[in-house]
């Protein structure tokens, strides 16, 4: 029996052992080495510089190209014609995109049993009888309108940009036959929301976002509010020779301020906080502390920035700037010469 309770002992103290040798590995692989948990992380990021530009306010939207609008010393730079009287088109002397001068015949009719060749007989023997005194002023004059009924006449010079006439054709006062516009007096009209109607002024810049670009200057505004949509109407007269046509829908911006010599940072470096203000995170050594700043005009991937301390040259986080650690340990992964978007000018911009 002593044999026996020997041989259990050992197997008691064996156990023992091996139990307080796991734990001990146990301990050891649960706590980290001190070194490991006092070392702090570091964050890859890409970096910008802060820089000095001039930036641009903008309303931004789009406009419709018209003819321009009668003034006190010229005619509105396009119209739609109708014949005077109901009729059948008996003559047809332009095509759609021909030139036309002022007082040439675009197309003559047929009316009843007056046609446009017996209107032209009559007058011409009305003229011979008046030269020979033979007949009345009135009778002359009669003869003129009668013939100038059966003609659709351009009233200015321009392009026949519509025509909707063929020979044949049946056609009464409602019915128009022909557009003409002199391509050269055109203007954009453009709708500006109510609320922004105080920033914009005559003689603002307008630039039309078309190939190639093309600037015009605001002319009129309008002083009446649109209540189906709450905008005001705005026009632009063009200058001659330009891209845009009649009828051409265009993106376009309006120019309403100017800041010269601002202060501006790459636009993904300026992010929000968790109590909603605009903050940066400004590169010193190897850390990024956030700056809290104010915002203002914003374009072309720039943002105007204002802070007590910033200037011009300072490194600012750009990608990875938003949730980062206040004083976070960083590594650049970018070239400085690569950082930031190359920019002439910048602005706010907003639509109509």
């Amino acid at each position: 029996m002593k044999w026996k309770s020997l041989i259990g002992g050992v197997a008691l103290a064996l156990c023992a052992g091996g139990g307080a040798y796991l734990l001990t590995r146990s301990h050891k692989t649960a706590t980290p080495d001190a070194t490991d948990q006092n070392e702090p992380s570091v964050i890859p990021v890409q970096v910008g510089t802060l820089k000095r530009l001039t930036l641009h306010h903008y309303i931004e939207g789009f406009g419709s190209i018209e003819p321009a609008p009668a003034t006190t010393s010229q005619p509105a730079g396009g119209t739609s014609l109708a014949p005077q009287v109901a009729g059948i088109v008996a003559k047809v002397n332009v095509t759609q995109g021909g030139e036309v001068q002022k007082g040439d015949v675009l197309l003559e009719l047929n009316a009843g049993s007056v046609s446009i060749e017996n209107a032209r007989v009559e007058l011409e023997r009305q003229r011979k009888l008046y030269a020979e005194h033979n007949t009345s002023l009135k009778s002359l004059q009669d003869a003129q309108a009668q013939l100038a009924a059966l003609q659709v006449v351009a009233p200015l010079s321009g392009t026949v940009v519509r025509l909707n006439a063929r020979l044949g054709q049946a056609v009464d006062v409602n019915t128009v036959v022909a557009e003409v516009v002199d391509l050269k007096r055109l203007a954009v009209t453009t709708d500006i929301p109510a609320p922004k109607m105080d920033e914009v002024n005559p003689g603002d810049e307008v630039q039309l976002l078309t190939q190639p670009p093309v600037e015009a200057r605001i002319s009129f505004i309008s002083s009446a509010v649109d209540t189906n949509n709450d905008t005001v109407s705005a026009r632009a007269l063009l200058p001659a020779a330009i891209g845009p046509r009649p009828g051409q829908f265009v993106s376009l911006r309006i120019l309403t301020a100017t800041h010269t010599n601002c202060l501006a940072a790459p636009e993904e470096s300026v992010v929000t906080d968790i109590d909603g203000k605009s903050v940066l995170a400004v590169v010193e050594g190897d850390q990024a502390t956030q700056t809290p700043v104010q915002t203002g005009f914003r374009e072309d991937g720039w943002v105007e920035i204002a802070a007590p301390g910033l200037k011009e040259g300072q490194t600012v986080v750009t990608v990875g700037a938003y949730g980062l650690p206040e004083k976070t340990r960083i590594q650049v992964a970018n070239s400085l010469t690569n950082a930031a978007p190359v920019a002439a000018s910048s602005s706010d911009s907003n639509s109509p």
